[in-house]
């Protein structure tokens, strides 16, 4: 990452050099002891929030938030409505993650027309300015796309086999017949071409590869289809809000083919797959803060959807009244979209505890989102799923679990609680905010799905990585001690293992965050970090390798890590991950050695002409298929730096 408006004062330059410098001579000497801040005389320093804007990048052109026209305007005719007013009413903080082209839909010709009727053209636009922070443009509302001449036809035929990854098979692993690269193509890897998001800060949105075209979706809500070879547009199809959760091709009963995916409002949907024709669109939950972010699993006719919530973040205005969210798995018929079972993961609502200090409402037990796409075991009728922590205090024993289900009817079957007591939301960023549970944390949630395992022995097991930094076999039950367990890193709460492991055969590959600064208050020692990677036995736990990244970022940017954020993927032989320095690292799978990279982060010459970089890779991996790897780069949230490419790659660019 080269460029960015984030400026470190000299004394944390310095610093970070030194602390570059001192890790790499530490892990370059593989020292057995742990050494520590305290231990070399570095002074503990942290950060915290002092507003909910910071956790989001933008351009700042705009000035102080708090001047701007459109906030009374806001204020007068939707913070009724979104500040907990109405239930089903998308709280104010998805507004501000959505689109100048969602909200202006919405209120132009959408389910807010009525309550913008009055408004003039400039007085809307500035409602969008104060929610989006950046300046309106008119061409973000329509945006041109460079369609293929003969875009309404399958590029390939439809084939199963091409089906994989979230959605299909948590593993993450491309068998070679399906992803067309072998170990002596890597070398040769070249940038293909690239495609630029429009209006947008963030691309991370999982891709799939399926039919000679690449799925994905965008923070504009835009979900398009891209010609593999050429990246010229098949079919957009334009959702309510930004597409975070991965796009799940499949065929249902009917003999089409469908793709599936959720926005950030919680709106869960069905297209044609070939033409992109809305087939059915459903709400998954009518809890305001309600989302989808996790990618929906696809299995025998049935289309399984996790839902979270950004309650979480509306617990930072003091005055609210902490929490009534409660995650869930729904199964929905994939053909129409109708309901077939909803696995909470609380049994029970939330019902008023006691009030904070500031006099808000503590409402319990609340929150335990279900953020990553769920596990299928569909021989022994099995659904298993991780879930987050709970909001308010005091904590109950499902959150931070991992929770089995009939995967015919939702029923428990059983839950395993890996970190009992975490209780958080967003008020514990900030300093004394009364919203805080007492428990403060750790904000230990289950962040990437569980991995359903064979051993050589046969034995069934599930292989979970942790944001603490530990990986860990456990049997599929409840009750008994895990089979092994390793430390690979410190942990935070991005991890550690934050949203994914792959595995290829019993060897699992867990990516490594290890971030320093999370902007939660807490001092993260950063000589006790170990971002990168590492290669497991699921076996026995035994480590094969771990690589530990020399941090390459320019020290003038605050938001550049050298860890691994985002999931990683398998092929036969080599694991690809991309890191949050905006590298994309192809690792070869027995040594851990560096095979390839790239940078990003460089402007990119894209095919539909829209100025694109690509900046932190977090939230979505790479998608591997057809002699391509193709792979989102950029996310202007939680302390990462922003970026807008989609990026494509194959042997020689050919």
């Amino acid at each position: 990452m080269k460029k960015s408006p984030h400026k470190l004062f000299i004394s944390q330059q310095i610093k970070r050099f030194f602390l570059s410098a001192l890790l790499i001579c530490i892990v370059g000497c593989e020292s057995k002891e742990i050494v520590t801040s305290e231990e070399v005389g570095i002074d503990p320093e942290s950060s915290a929030l002092t507003s909910t804007d910071d956790m989001r990048a933008g351009s700042g052109v705009l000035g102080d938030r708090s001047l701007l026209p459109g906030g009374p305007l806001y204020e007068a005719r939707c913070a009724s409505c979104h500040e907990g007013g109405v239930y089903k009413a998308p709280h104010k903080i998805w507004l501000e993650f959505m689109s100048a082209r969602n909200l202006y839909q919405s209120m132009t010709e959408g389910i807010m027309s009525s309550q913008a009727e009055g408004l003039s053209v400039v007085e809307k636009r500035q409602i969008i300015e104060y929610l989006t922070m950046e300046p309106f443009k008119e061409s973000d509302l329509t945006p041109e796309y460079q369609y293929c001449q003969d875009r309404n036809q399958l590029a390939d035929p439809y084939d199963p086999k091409e089906l994989v990854g979230w959605g299909h098979d948590t593993s993450r692993f491309v068998p070679r017949e399906v992803a067309g690269l072998a170990l002596e193509d890597i070398k040769n890897l070249k940038l293909k071409w690239s495609f630029g998001y429009p209006a947008s800060l963030r691309a991370r949105s999982q891709p799939a590869i399926a039919m000679g075209s690449v799925f994905t979706g965008s923070q504009d809500g835009t979900v398009y289809a891209l010609d593999l070879d050429t990246g010229c547009v098949r079919w957009a199809f334009t959702a309510s809000a930004e597409v975070r959760t991965g796009i799940v091709i499949g065929q249902v009963d009917s003999g089409r083919k469908l793709a599936f995916f959720g926005d950030i409002i919680a709106n869960a949907y069905a297209v044609d797959a070939i033409t992109g024709e809305l087939v059915w669109k459903i709400r998954t939950d009518n809890h305001s803060s309600a989302t989808l972010t996790g990618t929906p699993a696809f299995n025998d006719g049935s289309l399984y959807i996790p839902i979270s919530s950004l309650e979480v973040t509306a617990a930072a205005d003091p005055s609210y009244d902490c929490c009534t969210f409660r995650g869930s798995v729904i199964s929905v018929d994939a053909e129409n979209g109708e309901l077939q079972w909803q696995s909470f993961s609380i049994p029970e609502e939330a019902t008023e505890v006691g009030k904070t200090t500031a006099g808000a409402r503590i409402l319990s037990p609340s929150g335990v989102p279900v953020w990553s796409s769920p596990s299928i075991d569909s021989a022994n009728n099995l659904l298993i799923f991780g879930t987050g922590e709970n909001y308010s205090t005091p904590a109950d024993g499902n959150s931070d679990a991992i929770v089995a289900v009939r995967l015919d009817t939702g029923e428990r079957l059983w839950h395993r609680q890996i970190f009992p007591g975490d209780a958080w939301n967003v008020a514990c960023m900030f300093v004394d905010n009364p919203n805080c549970p007492v428990e403060n944390g750790p904000d230990y949630d289950q962040g990437s799905s569980p991995l359903l395992m064979t051993l050589d022995n046969g034995e069934k097991t599930i292989v979970a990585g942790h944001k603490d930094g530990r990986v860990i076999g456990y049997r599929l039950d409840s009750e008994s001690l895990p089979l092994w367990e390793v430390k690979l890193g410190r942990g935070s709460i991005q991890g550690g293992i934050h949203f994914g492991m792959a595995a290829e055969g019993t060897r699992v590959y867990a990516p490594i965050n290890d971030m320093n600064d999370t902007q939660n208050g807490d001092f993260l020692d950063p000589l006790l970090a170990r971002p990168g990677i590492a290669a497991v036995d699921a076996n026995s736990g035994e480590v094969f390798w771990q690589h530990v990244q020399e941090d390459v970022c320019d020290p003038e940017i605050r938001f550049c890590d050298p860890g691994i954020s985002a999931p990683v993927t398998a092929i036969s032989g080599a694991v690809i991950a991309g890191h949050l320095d905006g590298f994309v690292r192809i690792y070869e799978g027995a040594t851990g050695e560096v095979m390839w990279e790239f940078d990003t982060t460089q402007d990119l010459q894209t095919v539909n002409g829209v100025a694109a970089k690509g900046a932190s890779i977090s939230g979505a991996g790479p998608a591997i298929g057809q002699g391509h790897i193709v792979i989102n780069s950029g996310y202007g949230l939680y302390s990462h730096e922003p970026g807008n490419a989609l990026l494509v790659f194959s042997v020689n660019g050919d």
